[in-house]
């Protein structure tokens, strides 16, 4: 793993120099483990744009730094980031860039201050902009971890039945991925029925379900730090005509969305392909929220693909494809699936409730990773 972060510090390195910056400090926890392979809740890296970087981490981290970033300096300190621009000053660095997207006011403020210290600049999404196209080594991580999601979501479906409460499923489906192998959920579960899955992030409370219902699940597992990110609709009894015409406009939508999600194709057009499905059809009032994200080392990272979204989706993207129709006092259906963008994957996507295979989805080249059944489940 060692190589694997290196490499990834040279392509910052290339584009730190490019930049014009001396050096960078990187703040943002999932963008230091991306580089270093260190999990901390409190570490920085001095990256400068030529040699190598320096490492820094309190107490509690710092055995483990020495153990899993042996090519890089590491030092031992409590507050990592004054430490570490204080050093980036001592070794010649007069433009230090940091991440402005992830630092406070306050926090900079500090940096700003110190004697003698380097001159700041931003950085921009640098790394975040390399997170965006996944090695092979991360996909198998995400793959792993949309499997997990998929088996723990069939593991608990016969759970779902009148009487039982929003909270104590989202609680037992968040331990069935914990069980299967998840160091936790991606994201705090979400379970609306009935009136509630109007409500696109609905939090799970004491709300029973109830012979009727449109119930929608929104989960994921995380593993080895990547996470998953599902969403299903189900019906609990025999759904009325208005519920399947939505869950058929969403199911077409979301077909629609993953076939569209090609090399080369433009955020914002993808996000329409299914959009004008749900427009055409009337309820364009009803979907207000973007078609979807990148999903990596955190659950929502880009690129974000919505209306007004500029960019490109490459190979190797992982995004997810998510739209919604949300009725207010009625209820709501959203389907959801990550999956990777692909120039040409051949065979179909599994139906089965909980199938762990990874294939290419029917509708485009698209690699999908949630691979539960999007028909609509009657329970």
């Amino acid at each position: 793993m060692a190589e694997i972060h290196a490499a990834r510090r040279s392509r910052a390195q290339q584009k730190i120099a490019e930049s014009g910056a001396d050096a960078a400090l990187i703040t943002s926890g999932p963008n230091v483990r991306y580089l270093t392979g260190l999990v901390s809740s409190n570490a920085a890296v001095l990256l400068p744009a030529h040699g190598g970087g320096v490492l820094a981490t309190d107490s509690r981290y710092a055995e483990a730094a020495e153990h899993d970033c042996p090519d890089l300096e590491v030092a031992t300190e409590r507050q990592p980031e004054p430490a570490l621009a204080i050093l980036a000053a001592e070794r010649g660095y007069g433009t230090l860039a940091f991440e402005a997207q992830q630092m406070t006011v306050e926090r900079y403020t500090a940096l700003a201050e110190l004697e003698s210290g380097p001159r700041l600049v931003p950085l921009g999404h640098v790394v975040e902009d390399l997170r965006m196209i996944k090695d092979e080594g991360e996909i198998e991580l995400l793959a792993k971890a949309c499997a997990i999601t998929a088996e723990a979501f069939a593991a608990v479906l016969d759970k779902i039945e009148p009487g039982r409460t929003e909270r104590s499923f989202a609680v037992l489906l968040e331990r069935a991925m914990i069980d299967l192998g998840a160091e936790g959920a991606a994201f705090d579960t979400i379970v609306a029925s009935g009136p509630n899955g109007a409500i696109p992030h609905h939090s799970p409370g004491a709300r029973v379900f109830a012979r009727g219902d449109l119930i929608t699940i929104d989960c994921g597992a995380r593993f080895a730090g990547y996470n998953a990110d599902m969403t299903r609709t189900v019906a609990l009894g025999e759904p009325a005509a208005w519920q399947r015409e939505i869950y058929e406009l969403v199911a077409a939508a979301q077909r629609a969305g993953v076939g569209a999600a090609v090399p080369g194709a433009d955020v914002a057009s993808v996000d329409a392909a299914a959009r004008d499905l749900i427009a055409e059809a009337g309820y364009a009032g009803h979907f207000g929220h973007g078609l979807g994200h990148g999903v990596g080392l955190e659950v929502h990272e880009a690129p974000m693909m919505g209306p007004g979204r500029t960019g490109t989706l490459t190979e190797r993207v992982p995004v997810t494809i998510e739209p919604g129709v949300y009725l207010p006092g009625k209820g709501g259906v959203r389907i959801e699936d990550t999956l990777v963008v692909r120039a040409g994957t051949s065979g179909t996507a599994g139906t089965g409730q909980a199938s762990t295979t990874r294939a290419g989805a029917a509708a485009g080249p698209a690699e999908v990773l949630t691979t539960t059944t999007k028909e609509l489940l009657v329970l």
